[in-house]
């Protein structure tokens, strides 16, 4: 089965057929930088990381281009704000993001542009639809006249009519069109700018995805990404100045993920109700967030609440639990017959025909994520049934499992360090976390095991009973009596 992606400009799932066969190019739309990357923002950088993590996982080059907003309305603002210049703050911001995007553990792209780099491509490509009639200088600014562009609005599914007619746009004298969107902007006092052929200034928003993607990708490339909320304008513009320019398609599948809210409303920076990747990252590890990301598939609204960051985090130490025990397992006995019950071993050997499968459906994290917890499931009952000393054959069966399924939980950054020094790491932090040590636990436990052999067991039920108000579990086996702390 091929991959099949979800294209907006189609609203249809088509097979990924890359123009240079083996060969994905990629583009991104990164974060204006002005402030601090909130977790929306971490759903954007994680769903594309693992996209390029998968392609890559299945034999795809892939070139990878993430460009990031440094010159912008919201930067000269804030810099106002802070009293410094506008290039100091968006570097600053640039190199916060890297930070944040280092902790989460994502695959840096190829090419990461910024858009004071690239303004002698943005004039050009403006001065190509200049040229052709599809845009118009007004007084230091430039503009694109979307009424010539017959494809207006076919990303968003909207007409002008009706875009017109739900926006609010403020009444511009310099426009043929109220929808006409600016390319170039006019200098203002005080505000960065640069020389062009209509007079100094500085460049819109979307005319910059297009000139970088232009330079890194070509003309026309593979997919183009972002989130819902960049529809329109800022994609159905891309569409309109790039083809309009060069009059070839621009990008051919669009991909865009769903919104990050918080009680159903969504999460932003102008609502402020947003929560920073580094203030989750206190107190949950980067591979919970992403489990919780991945449960919910990419275009779907994804509501953020501790409860579903909880049940991430238990999942995660359920998979790093089973894998620890499977590691740990002895050389076993090379003339001992398998003990591995046959249903178990062959739904074993499907996990990765099934995660592909799942994968390959426009990126089904959900669905693979599923078959990721019927493999440690089923390891968990297979490690029950195995004997003290099990056959050499399944261990080394058991261990290519382990190896298989680490592979392909790194597609989505997961499990990617020593379970065993993560398992002991959790429960160094949970028997820290108790209100009696360790020392006191087993007394108790010593107590409670003589009680037992003199068949007093309203003693023995007492301790056990006033351990679990102590968050502690006893696991009575015919090895003795171990422990863990309640989740």
């Amino acid at each position: 089965m091929s991959i099949r992606l979800y294209n907006t400009l189609t609203r249809t799932k088509e097979p990924l057929r890359p123009i240079e066969e083996g060969h994905v190019k990629l583009y991104v739309c990164g974060i204006t930088s002005y402030d601090y990357c909130h977790i929306g923002h971490a759903r954007s950088a994680l769903v594309f990381d693992m996209v390029v993590r998968y392609l890559r996982h299945r034999g795809y080059r892939v070139t990878f281009v993430r460009n990031f907003t440094d010159i912008d309305d919201k930067i000269i603002n804030r810099a106002r704000e802070l009293d410094i210049d506008s290039a100091s703050l968006a570097l600053r911001f640039i190199n916060e993001f890297h930070r944040d995007m280092d902790a989460l553990g994502t695959v840096r792209p190829d090419v990461e542009p910024k858009a004071t780099e690239h303004v002698p491509e943005m004039i050009a490509l403006i001065k190509q639809l200049v040229d052709r009639g599809l845009a118009y200088p007004a007084n230091g600014d430039v503009y694109f006249r979307v009424e010539r562009f017959a494809d207006y609005g076919r990303l968003s599914g909207r007409g002008l009519e009706d875009m017109q007619a739900g926006a609010r746009v403020a009444v511009d004298e310099k426009k043929e069109h109220p929808m006409d969107f600016v390319l170039w902007k006019g200098a203002k006092p005080g505000e960065p700018k640069w020389p062009s052929p209509w007079g100094e200034g500085r460049p819109g928003w979307h005319i910059e995805c297009s000139a970088m993607s232009h330079k890194y990708l070509g003309e026309t490339f593979d997919i183009h990404g972002g989130g819902k909320d960049l529809v329109f304008p800022h994609h159905e513009n891309e569409i309109a100045q790039s083809c309009g320019a060069t009059g070839k398609p621009f990008a051919n599948v669009w991909m865009h993920h769903g919104f990050v809210t918080i009680k159903d409303e969504k999460m932003s920076k102008s609502l402020g109700n947003f929560l920073t990747i580094r203030d989750v990252l206190k107190q949950y590890d980067a591979e919970v967030l992403r489990l919780f990301i991945f449960f919910t598939h990419y275009r779907n609204p994804l509501d953020f609440n501790e409860t579903a960051l909880q049940d991430a985090r238990s999942g995660l130490e359920r998979m790093y639990e089973c894998l620890a025990q499977v590691t740990a397992l002895p050389a076993g006995d090379a003339d001992a017959a398998g003990s591995i019950p046959a249903k178990d071993r062959q739904s074993l050997e499907e996990l990765q025909t099934r995660f592909h499968r799942a994968m390959d459906n426009d990126f089904n994290t959900a669905q693979a994520l599923g078959h990721l917890f019927d493999a440690v499931k089923t390891l968990n009952k297979v490690l029950r049934l195995l004997p003290e000393t099990p056959a050499a054959a399944d261990v080394e069966f058991l261990h290519g499992v382990v190896t298989v399924f680490r592979d392909l939980a790194g597609v989505l950054g997961l499990v990617q360090r020593d379970p065993a020094v993560v398992v002991a790491e959790n429960r160094a932090r949970e028997v820290a976390a108790l209100t009696l040590d360790e020392a006191e636990i087993q007394q108790l436990i010593d107590k409670r095991d003589q009680a037992r052999s003199s068949r007093d067991w309203k003693t023995s039920d007492e301790i056990r009973d006033y351990l679990l108000t102590h968050r502690i579990v006893l696991k009575d086996s015919p090895e003795g009596t171990s422990w863990e702390v309640k989740k």
